[in-house]
């Protein structure tokens, strides 16, 4: 839904092609405030996430859902209100696999980002970013900036400047 927003540390999760048990496993790992953000073996068109996962989480407190392959129930999710960014919709049904191979809190890669436990992951209808733990007050703070010198940009602009002059052109 165009109005969901998240902000957390990650709780990184690989999940076998077709199956989301590491992803209900991950739901139990993960803190209040975390998001998870799953890969889901370049195999997105199964619904790995729905209605019964989206009510766990939002329990459990957690922060949202990032997720390289696509959900389900759509409806019910946006009635519930918990924030998820996928690829897409499926109601294709997974597995549950209990010897597949997965892991949670290891580095995954969505598209061309690795993502990390702990880094930052930021979402909105804009799109969602994760930004290295390392480096997140000084992007958060170089972000806080940014907003206030826009503020002033606005304000000039609603005074009557012209964008040419504002910005020297």
């Amino acid at each position: 839904h165009p109005s969901m927003k998240l902000c957390g540390p990650a709780v990184t999760v690989h999940s076998p092609g077709g199956d989301n048990l590491w992803i209900h496993r991950a739901l139990y790992v993960a803190r209040p405030g975390d998001v998870l953000v799953v890969h889901v073996s370049d195999t997105p068109d199964y619904g790995y996430w729905g209605e019964i996962m989206s009510t766990a989480a939002r329990t459990c407190q957690l922060g949202g859902l990032v997720i390289a392959g696509c959900v389900r129930d759509i409806d019910l999710l946006e009635q519930i209100g918990f924030p998820v960014f996928a690829t897409g919709l499926c109601i294709r049904g997974t597995g549950k696999d209990p010897i597949a191979r997965g892991w949670v809190n290891h580095p995954v890669r969505i598209g061309d980002i690795n993502v990390g436990a702990g880094d930052l992951v930021v979402g909105d209808r804009d799109g969602v970013v994760a930004i290295e733990r390392s480096r997140a007050a000084q992007v958060v703070g170089a972000a806080e900036q940014r907003e206030a010198e826009e503020a002033d940009v606005l304000r000039r602009i609603a005074a009557g400047e012209r964008t040419l002059e504002v910005y020297n052109f």
